[in-house]
């Protein structure tokens, strides 16, 4: 993980920086709207409601969204075209290798290298995009709401802090395995298209067909993986909300909290389960694009620096 990250970095750290400015902000207005929420809640069940604190709350309520959406659409734009560049630039370099390779009389693997080119490359190209600044700001988002919660109700803080160390356990579990079964399919698919191109293709075809059948129960096996961790973490999901719902209900029946900071903790679950999904699933893009940085690097030969090119 670390030699894909370190080649991102080469590839784009100057702008990989801006990105991860950009992150840290958004994830730093990410609990504001649970505060103002909680406070509007709060108004309307005190009693003593006043139209104008009302407006105001609700202003500022939703400044803070625009504010922060305006945020995200310059951190996606930025992201996602700093990815095409760097496709772009995959793509440069493997063409460049496939033209050595033919230089130096070697045997040019044109079904691997095609399958590199049009799918491999677009697939890692859109992971490094957000490399850095997609963790940054879900994980900032997390650490933000879930303070948020804790310094207005510590027990409720707990709950929403137990339900992330579980689903953490079941991803690294689960992903070694996945990560088994992305390796056989991008070795399998690649020698089968390498097949395609041989000039008897009547003779390949029984052995081409027969490696289609290896991707689909390779393919089914990861589903069978991926699923079963998916409904784990939806029952701690469940059971989450359940806790903070019943902890809360009971906190206000004896006093000890009000109406406003049990519904602000129960949207701030809302707003920690969207940044866990993301961050398993990031997690697990993490683990198969450097499954296939490495085999990228395979087709590079003994001198993959030859083809670097340092971000300016």
């Amino acid at each position: 993980m670390l030699r894909l990250y370190s080649a991102i970095w080469r590839a784009s750290a100057g702008r990989q920086i801006i990105l991860i400015l950009l992150s840290l902000a958004v994830a730093a207005l990410a609990a504001a709207p649970l505060e103002f929420q909680r406070d509007i809640v709060n108004h309307l069940t005190s009693g003593n409601i006043e139209v104008n604190h009302l407006v105001l709350l609700g202003a500022g309520m939703m400044g803070v969204i625009l504010l922060s959406l305006t945020l995200k659409w310059v951190l996606g734009y930025r992201a996602g075209t700093l990815g095409e560049d760097l496709i772009r630039l995959i793509r440069g370099r493997l063409l460049a290798r496939a033209v050595d390779i033919e230089q130096e009389g070697q045997g040019l693997r044109t079904g691997t290298m095609t399958t590199a080119v049009s799918a491999e490359a677009e697939e890692l190209g859109k992971f490094a995009g957000g490399a850095f600044a997609d963790p940054v700001v879900q994980i900032g988002t997390l650490i933000s709401v879930i303070g948020y919660i804790s310094s207005t109700q510590p027990g409720l803080g707990l709950i929403a802090f137990s339900m992330i160390v579980p689903q953490i356990v079941i991803v690294l579990v689960s992903q070694r395995k996945v990560n088994i079964f992305v390796a056989e399919r991008v070795h399998t698919l690649r020698n089968s298209t390498d097949r395609l191109t041989q000039a008897d293709i009547e003779d390949a075809t029984k052995a081409i067909l027969t490696q289609f059948d290896d991707i689909y129960e390779t393919r089914r096996k990861m589903f069978l993986w991926k699923l079963s961790a998916k409904f784990l973490l939806s029952v701690i999901n469940g059971a989450g909300t359940v806790g903070v719902l019943m902890l809360g209900g009971w906190l206000v029946l004896q006093g000890k909290t009000d109406v406003g900071t049990v519904v602000a903790a129960t949207s701030g679950l809302s707003r920690i389960q969207g940044p866990t999904a993301f961050l398993i699933a990031f997690y697990r893009q993490v683990s198969a694009n450097r499954i296939k940085y490495e085999l990228l690097l395979e087709l590079f030969g003994d001198n993959p620096e030859r083809y670097r090119r340092v971000d300016t």
